[in-house]
Parts: C-alpha cells; structure tokens; sequence
C-alpha cells in the first residue's frame, strides 16, 4: 500500500492525538497492568498476563495503522477544487436509484470518518464510486449485493 491518504489538517492532527494517547497514556497504563501481573506469579496460568500482554499487541497494531496513515498522508486544500463536480470535502445529496430514496454524504479523509453522520473515506469504493461526477450523472458502484446506481441531485462545498 503506497497511494496517499488524502486528508484534511484537522483529519491529520486528529489522527496525530491519538497517537500520541495510545504511546504516551494507554501504553504505560498496559505496561503497568503487565508488571503487576507478572507478580503474581506462574505466567503459564495468568490470565490477567495474556489478557494484558494481547491487549498490548492490539495497541500497537493501531498505533502501527495511525502511523503508517500519517506517513501517506497528503493534506488537501479543499479551496483549490472544482466546485462543479463530487471532489474531496464536498457534500453530495444522492438519489438511490433503487428505492428513491434521498441520501446526503460528505466525502472525508482518515481522521474525519464517521458513518452514522454521513461521513465516509473518499477513499472508500462509495466514495471513488462517486468521485469526478457531476449534478444530474449516475454514478454506478460496485457492491457486494450487486451494482448500486445513484442519480447526483446536489454538491455543496463548504469553504
């Protein structure tokens, strides 16, 4: 994985202080929990040890994901793109072909994903799916249930 991570300033410093946590208050803490655990004697038979020690390996798994995102990253000026069609930091109001239903989405970098408010990874196949269209093109996207088309109504850019 060498493409880039398009992301907003407050995307990268967002995934910056988490990192930061994660080194410098959940690593001691779990470092800390390790010690006392190992004094309570035979390791072979110390759940509290293992529990501890996987829970360290997930941290820094994490730790390893921010970090390797903070170092593709490529900061976006939103400013500098068009505002005619679905780019970067745009919001677009969709219609799904489908049901007719009416959907809003904000296209978003790491750090600034959050899909119970509509905010999915430009990145992600939905949002690749709908990049570069226009207002009034179908964008066509790939899905596990089969092809999803979805009719552009609306593209806000918030400067």
């Amino acid at each position: 994985m060498h493409d880039t991570v398009p992301m907003t300033r407050e995307g990268y410093n967002k995934i910056k202080a988490e990192i930061h946590r994660l080194e410098y208050v959940e690593m001691p803490l779990i470092t800390e929990k390790i010690a006392e655990a190992r004094e309570e004697g035979d390791l072979k038979e110390n759940a509290e040890y293992h529990a501890q020690r996987e829970n360290q390996g997930m941290v820094m798994a994490k730790v390893n994901e921010l970090k390797d995102k903070i170092a593709r990253a490529s900061i976006v000026d939103v400013s500098q793109l068009p505002k005619d069609e679905v780019v970067f930091g745009c919001t677009v109001t969709v219609e799904d072909l489908a049901y007719g239903d009416e959907e809003q989405f904000t296209l978003v970098g790491a750090g600034d994903e959050d899909y119970d408010k509509g905010k999915i990874l430009v990145t992600s196949p939905f949002g690749q799916g709908l990049i570069g269209k226009k207002v009034g093109e179908t964008a066509e996207i790939e899905a596990p249930a089969g092809k999803l088309k979805f009719k552009i109504l609306k593209i806000e850019l918030d400067l």
